[in-house]
């Protein structure tokens, strides 16, 4: 028999890992900080706990030696350096003077923020809109405060709480962080930043910007039938109490980021993505002394931005960034992926799988909808070649970088069993379709291509409609169906004789068989015996007529033909075995239903298409035990194909 699990705490449960427990220093047992009225972030602060069997009471709270280190009971004897997010980094942050924001700041009204404006000016910049309008932006009014949060969230939702001092993260339950809001004198600064509220009754009070909407990759390229489930980013709500920070980061993925600020101030500290500082970055990063090192002194310059109550800023792919909540403060965002910086998006996610990121703070599938979004850019590309319109170069770049990260995470896959290729794609064959089509751009393809002025081309979903969009895509599709089995061409004699007989057949569909086939619906006695007979007479009867009609079509070439010279009349017999595809046909009538077929002169070739003369003959035995090209069937195939399907399928062509 197995061994029962051991039980915990005053009400004897089992371990539970989602549930904070604390251990007592003197029986040693273990308990729900819910069942002895523990919260998980005053766990830190206990120096020694006795539980209510031991003692019934806490033990001392540690005695705080210093204000600038993350351990405030190591000794202060000025060796140590000041560590982020303490009280004495805080008050030497605001202190520092730095180059403001207004050099690299885009200021902009709402209406001006479009996704036509953004594939042609770039979005290298971070923007600033001071008023809520022409944004498309829904959100609840100033009044909205901290306790509403709590009515349409729910107090029993679990939220991850980042307690500053420490920069370490815990959980509570949203009540419990409403309480500490709300008290005269908070013992620490607690912050929340990762309250994601799609799924609450809050999410109907916020509409996300025009702008991230029709960008973002989840909306526009993500199926409603996906197995992976679909990654909700778009909608946070941050509240911060005065003196919280946040440390130097970039956001997951690479996303792209919306703030606005409902009340109170935030303060960034903005750095640019360049080449050097991306590297600096990740050496900070993985620096076992990182919270020690300012990382704006590792770089050229770190701008400061104050965002002040009523200010939407957007964020572009890659800008490392800080934030620190200078008064207490409600603010909004969300993130989103793009096509106008897929290259850097995908060299921010390679950065976070070098430093091991836990899943927990990676943007979920990234992977996947990057497969969903190759699979989707592949299509535009093939529309944008039709339509002969030349694709924006950061398309092209983009696609190129992702060709290189499907490579990467295909190899990847041989080590590790996680593998987020969604079902229905084949990433070989998608992978070498995208190399092909950039291969096609690189070489400046085959015909002069329109510069992006020649009008409106299809970049991401969000530009057409649904139903325009698919209404294109399988226009497409129709096209290269065409274009593959009926390229266009002078008609050769073969085609017109295969046209005439279609016309032949087409005007027999009405008659004879009509009336058999509307026999069949009402059986009689010896009705299938009468049906095959009442067919075979139909064949009969066609094939006679078919005979005339070809005859007279050969007569009258014959006729158009009687005024060349008769080399001409030779060539055509003459002809090698890739020229029989456009050779015209005889049929001879007499051999009942297995047909026979031989070459004829039905009209005279162009004097510049005519071979040389006394052009030594080319038998059709050069093509035996060869495999014909694809297309390059034989006329005696073709047309043996036609009269085939005329007789299965009772003349209905």
């Amino acid at each position: 028999m197995m061994a029962a699990a051991p039980l915990y705490c005053v009400c004897q449960q089992s371990y539970d890992v989602n549930r904070f427990m604390i251990e007592c220093d003197i029986c040693k047992d273990w308990f729900h900080g819910s069942c002895v009225q523990v919260e998980e972030h005053h766990a830190v602060d206990i120096d020694v706990y006795h539980c209510p069997n031991c003692d019934v009471q806490h033990g001392p709270l540690k005695k705080r030696i210093n204000w600038h280190r993350h351990d405030y009971t190591e000794p202060d004897d000025g060796s140590r350096l000041v560590q982020a997010g303490t009280s004495v980094f805080v008050r030497e942050l605001q202190n520092r003077p730095f180059p403001s924001a207004a050099e690299i700041l885009v200021q902009m009204q709402g209406h001006q923020v479009t996704q036509k404006y953004l594939e042609k000016q770039g979005f290298s910049y971070p923007i600033a809109v001071p008023q809520l309008g022409g944004l498309g932006l829904k959100l609840p009014p100033s009044s909205f405060s901290v306790r509403d949060v709590e009515e349409y969230v729910g107090g029993d939702k679990i939220v991850d709480v980042i307690d500053v001092a420490r920069q370490a993260d815990s959980k509570m339950k949203l009540r419990e962080f409403v309480k500490y809001y709300y008290k005269p004198h908070r013992p620490k600064v607690l912050n929340v930043i990762s309250l994601e509220f799609s799924d609450t009754k809050m999410a109907e009070l916020v509409v996300v910007p025009d702008i991230a909407q029709k960008m973002s990759w989840v909306e526009n390229y993500w199926p409603d039938d996906s197995f992976f489930p679909k990654p909700f980013v778009q909608k946070y709500c941050l509240m911060g109490v005065k003196d919280s920070y946040t440390d130097f980061h970039i956001d997951f993925g690479g996303t792209s980021v919306w703030y606005h600020v409902l009340w109170g101030e935030k303060i960034f500290y903005l750095i640019k993505p360049t080449q050097d500082n991306l590297a600096l970055y990740e050496v900070w990063s993985s620096s076992p002394n990182q919270s020690e090192v300012f990382f704006g002194d590792k770089v050229d310059q770190c701008y400061k931005c104050v965002v002040p109550q009523g200010t939407t800023v957007l964020i572009p792919t890659g800008w490392i960034h800080a934030v620190l909540t200078s008064q207490d403060c409600m603010a909004f965002g969300g993130n989103f992926l793009h096509n106008l910086n897929i290259g850097m998006q995908l060299r921010c996610y390679e950065m976070e799988w070098r430093l091991k990121t836990p899943d927990l703070f990676k943007f979920p599938y990234f992977e996947a909808i990057c497969w969903y979004v190759a699979n989707n850019l592949l299509e535009t590309l093939k529309e944008l070649r039709e339509d002969n319109c030349q694709p924006p170069v950061y398309l092209t770049d983009g696609v190129k970088a992702l060709i290189t990260a499907l490579k990467n995470w295909l190899k990847r896959e041989v080590t590790e069993q996680a593998s987020e290729v969604p079902d229905h794609i084949r990433p070989n064959h998608l992978i070498k379709e995208l190399t092909k089509e950039i291969r096609y751009l690189e070489s400046g393809g085959s015909k002069p291509v329109k510069s992006q002025g020649c009008g409106p081309c299809p970049l991401t979903r969000s530009t057409l409609d649904k139903a325009r969009h698919h209404a294109r895509r399988t226009a497409r599709r129709l096209r290269h169906h065409h274009h593959h089995h009926h390229a266009p061409k002078t008609p050769s004699n073969l085609e017109i004789l295969e046209l005439h007989t279609r016309q032949v057949l087409k005007r027999l569909e009405v008659g004879p068989f009509e009336e058999v086939r509307a026999l069949a619906h009402y059986p009689l006695p010896h009705a299938a015996c009468d049906e095959r007979r009442a067919q075979q007479h139909v064949r009969k009867e066609c094939r006679a007529e078919l005979s005339q009609r070809i005859q007279e079509n050969k007569n009258f070439m014959d006729n158009q033909s009687s005024g060349s010279n008769s080399n001409s009349s030779e060539a055509w017999g003459d002809q090698s075995p890739s020229q029989c595809a456009s050779s015209p046909l005889r049929l001879d009538p007499s051999s009942g239903t297995d047909y026979q077929y031989s070459e004829t002169s039905l009209s005279p070739r162009h004097p510049s298409k005519r071979p040389a003369p006394n052009t030594p003959p080319i038998s059709n035995q050069a093509t035996k035990g060869k495999r014909p090209k694809k297309g390059m069937a034989t006329a005696k195939q073709r047309l043996r194909k036609i009269l085939k399907l005329s007789r299965n399928n009772h003349f209905l062509l």
